[in-house]
């Protein structure tokens, strides 16, 4: 059995969340929780939240035991790009790409 949740359309670039993603991937939910919290990363905060939610979701939907939780899945994919303009010298104008990222975190019991 596994409980996931899914963050979409969060306005972060998805290189940046992969580094918090990959530290918490197949650790025990205390473990993970604690080392979100002594991330430094503003990325750690939204991935912090995802796997509250996905906690939340396997205890209330399946009933399944906080304690023998752990992360089985974590990944980012890409989501949609604005593009906007920075204007430049002598007429020209470079783009900028402010991406997003749908983050999902899947949760298991041992």
């Amino acid at each position: 059995m596994e409980a996931k949740a899914i963050a979409r359309y969060i306005r972060i670039t998805p290189r940046k969340v992969r580094i918090v993603i990959d530290l918490i991937r197949g650790k025990q939910i205390g473990e993970a929780f604690a080392i979100l919290k002594y991330t430094p990363k503003v990325a750690s905060e939204v991935v912090e939240k995802v796997l509250k939610s996905a906690v939340a979701n396997a205890e209330h939907n399946y009933n399944m035991d906080v304690d023998k939780l752990y992360v089985a899945e974590a990944y980012v994919d890409q989501g949609p790009t604005l593009k906007r303009i920075h204007p430049r010298s002598r007429g020209q104008a470079f783009s900028i790409l402010k991406r997003s990222s749908h983050v999902t975190v899947v949760v298991k019991e041992k």
